[in-house]
C-alpha cells in the first residue's frame, strides 16, 4: 500500500484529505497494525490509479485475511504503540539486519537472560509475559523455515555483559552458538578492537522487503522509533551495517571467541 502510494505521488495527508480519513488511519495501515478491510483497499487502489487486476486480487485476499487480532495481542498491554507499528512491519520483512552495543538482541536471548535483563525494570508478572512474548516472536520469525533471513552483529561488551550470572550467561552462550549455525542466521561478532563507529552507542534494526525500501528501527531507553522518510539516515546506517559486519568476527573465529567467553565466567 505505501509503494503504490509513493508512485502515485500521493502524502499520506493527501490521501487521507481526498477519502476523508485521518491521517492516522493512513499510518496504521501501512505499518500493518490494524486489519484493513476490501472495501478501505478498493478505495484506496482508485486513489492511488492501481489498475492492475493481478495486484488489485492480491491485495483484496490480503485483507480479507487481515481481519483477525496481531499474534501480539495476548501482550497488547506489554507492546507500545511504536513497537506495534515496528511488529506489523517486521511481519511482511523478508531479511532483519540487527545491531544492539548494549545487551544481545531480544531474538537470541535466552528465557533465563531475559527474565534476568528485564526484572529491574519491569513489575511481577510483566516479566513473565515479557519473556513469553520474546519467545513467541523468536518463534515465529527463526523457527519457520519460510521466516526472514536474520542477520545479527552481536557486540564484545554484550556478549561479555553477565547478565543473570555465570550459569545463565553460559548457557546464552551456547544457544547463540547453536542459532549461528541456522541456514536462515548470519551471526557474527563485532570485537572491541573495532574501535567506535556510526552507532557505537545506539541500537538499531534494519528491515529488508521484496518491493520497497528498508524501514530502520532506532531502539532507545524510553522506546523504539521507526523511520522510512528520512531516507538518508536510514542509508547512514545500512553503511554501518555493512561496515561493522566486514570488521566482525564469523563462523568459527567467533565461536572461537564465545568458546573464551565462556571459559573465562566464574563457575556457580
Amino acid at each position: 500500500m505505501r509503494k503504490a502510494r509513493y508512485t502515485s505521488g500521493l502524502t499520506k495527508q493527501q490521501t487521507a484529505d481526498a477519502l476523508d480519513w485521518s491521517l492516522s488511519k493512513i499510518m496504521r495501515i501501512e505499518a500493518g497494525t490494524v486489519g484493513v478491510s476490501v472495501t478501505d483497499v478498493r478505495a484506496l487502489m482508485q486513489q492511488y490509479e492501481v489498475t492492475d487486476p493481478e495486484l488489485v486480487s492480491e491485495l483484496e485476499e490480503a485483507a480479507r485475511g487481515s481481519k483477525g487480532p496481531s499474534w501480539w495481542a495476548p501482550w497488547g498491554n506489554l507492546v507500545s504503540q511504536p513497537f506495534a507499528q515496528y511488529l506489523g512491519y517486521e511481519g511482511a520483512a523478508t531479511s532483519i539486519r540487527i545491531y544492539n552495543p548494549i545487551v544481545l538482541p531480544g531474538l537470541v536471548q535466552t528465557e533465563d537472560y531475559a527474565t534476568a535483563l528485564l526484572s529491574p525494570t519491569t513489575e511481577g508478572t510483566d516479566v513473565r509475559r515479557s519473556v513469553e512474548l520474546r519467545t513467541a516472536r523468536q518463534e515465529r520469525y527463526l523457527d519457520s523455515e519460510t521466516g526472514p533471513r536474520v542477520e545479527i552483529v552481536l557486540d564484545e561488551a554484550a556478549v561479555r555483559r553477565v547478565i543473570g550470572g555465570p550459569r545463565v550467561m553460559r548457557r546464552q552462550l551456547e544457544h547463540i552458538t547453536t542459532l549461528s549455525r541456522r541456514p536462515q542466521m548470519g551471526i557474527r561478532l563485532l570485537p572491541f578492537t573495532v574501535g567506535a563507529h556510526f552507532s557505537t552507542l545506539s541500537p538499531f534494526i534494519l528491515l529488508g522487503f521484496k518491493d520497497d525500501d528498508d524501514l530502520l528501527y532506532l531502539e532507545g531507553p524510553s522506546g523504539g522509533l521507526s523511520n522510512r522518510d528520512d531516507l538518508d539516515l536510514t542509508v547512514r546506517y545500512q553503511e554501518c551495517f555493512a561496515d561493522i559486519s566486514d570488521k566482525a568476527y564469523d563462523g568459527d573465529r567467533m565461536i572461537e571467541f564465545l568458546d573464551t567467553v565462556k571459559e573465562s565466567l566464574d563457575n556457580d
